[in-house]
């Protein structure tokens, strides 16, 4: 047995690459090809190959160009194309937008006869669906006709020319310091203290959380490092449907969400309590413990199911009678109180580990004292080549 590296991975004794062919009705076979002497003779060959896979996908797509219907197409590049390159949950939501929410509602219509009138009405009759379905929508339809157009079954992408549908912003609950000591003292009688404060303290996403591992703390300098996060993977059947999920562990979010923190003294102390109550659980159950590292996790070590902090935030909530929160609630009131503190955008930004500085903005730019001139400061804010503070 061997273990993969990258497109190349080595088995009983030589070297193979995973491949894809494209059959003439856009279906693609999946399996690999092996024999290789070397590493590079195997990366060469899959070159080779997914070169041939291309080549064949641009003719079928000349040849097929006035033929496909729009839902054929759109079944095609979601199954074919976006599935193979997307996470689990992203597929989940995908899904959801191409067979409930547009699928039902287009015509027997040829791709190529789709015009922009075509998707705009598409799109208004399938916003009724929710507050978000036209924005989802629209950037399936955007995503998957710009590859239409990259492979010459189109000339342009018509979606760039219909109505938009704003994303909702989301809504930021941000507690009085009254409530927020109330629910503080609720929640220091949980076992959810720790990741609370991590959330409230640090500002880390609730995956973060649930990544950190006591190798990620230097308890002398008082940091954390953010270097992982574990999120919800979902298992599908072979056609599509959900069958099972999972926490996961995977990289961060962005490149950007790789930092390192200053941690509060008491975060430190708290984590010295997790340790003490994990080697406890380790001694108790012996071999039967699976020690992955984590902070956040059940009795036998497994990662703690993702909605496990929520449900006990809800009932936290409910008996100090403040208003619901979520994890995600404590990242914005720690954004916001360094807002309120004068901290530049730049820096929340870095310590967030938003992609863009423009992602914070986004979010936090209401928080901003109204007397801002907000033209000024985004130039000045967002100015190239400006220096950010090391985080």
């Amino acid at each position: 047995m061997g273990k993969e590296q990258g497109k190349a991975f080595f088995y009983n004794g030589s070297w193979y690459h995973r491949t894809k062919i494209l059959r003439d009705d856009f279906s693609v076979r999946y399996s690999k090809k092996g024999g290789f002497a070397t590493e590079k003779e195997a990366l060469e060959n899959n070159a080779l190959m997914e070169a041939e896979f291309e080549a064949k996908r641009k003719a079928l797509s000349v040849k097929n160009r006035t033929n496909i219907t729009l839902v054929d197409y759109l079944a095609y590049w979601f199954y074919q194309v976006e599935v193979p390159r997307i996470s689990s949950s992203t597929r989940m939501v995908w899904g959801i937008v191409f067979t409930d929410i547009l699928k039902p509602h287009i015509t027997d219509i040829k791709l190529a006869h789709c015009t922009v009138e075509y998707y705009d009405t598409l799109l208004e009759t399938v916003s009724a669906y929710s507050q978000s379905a036209g924005n989802k929508a629209r950037e399936f339809l955007y995503n998957a006709l710009k590859t239409a157009v990259n492979d010459g079954y189109l000339q342009s992408n018509p979606i760039e020319s219909t109505k938009p549908y704003p994303r909702e912003k989301p809504k930021i609950t941000i507690l009085s310091k009254a409530e927020l000591k109330k629910l503080m003292v609720e929640i220091s009688k949980s076992n959810w203290l720790l990741e609370v404060m991590l959330a409230l303290f640090c500002g880390l996403r609730k995956g973060e959380i649930y990544g950190l591992k006591f190798s990620d703390f230097d308890t002398e300098k008082e940091t954390v490092k953010i270097q992982r996060q574990v999120t919800q993977e979902y298992h599908f059947n072979a056609e599509g449907k959900r069958i099972g999920q999972k926490p996961s562990e995977k990289p961060p979010k962005t490149e950007n969400s790789y930092r390192t923190l200053r941690v509060p003294t008491v975060i430190i102390a708290e984590l010295d309590n997790r340790r003490k109550l994990i080697e406890a659980n380790k001694e108790k159950m012996g071999d039967a413990y699976i020690d992955n590292d984590y902070i956040c996790c059940q009795k036998n070590g497994e990662s703690s199911s993702m909605s496990a902090i929520n449900i006990a935030l809800n009932k936290a909530c409910k008996k100090s009678g403040v208003r619901q929160v979520s994890v995600h609630s404590f990242r914005h009131i720690y954004a916001t109180v360094l807002l309120e503190s004068g901290v530049p955008l730049a820096k929340i930004s870095a310590l967030l580990g938003h992609s863009s500085i423009h992602t914070t903005f986004e979010y936090y730019c209401e928080v901003i004292d109204e007397r801002e001139n907000i033209k000024t400061y985004i130039d000045e804010t967002f100015s190239v080549g400006e220096e950010q503070d090391d985080v």
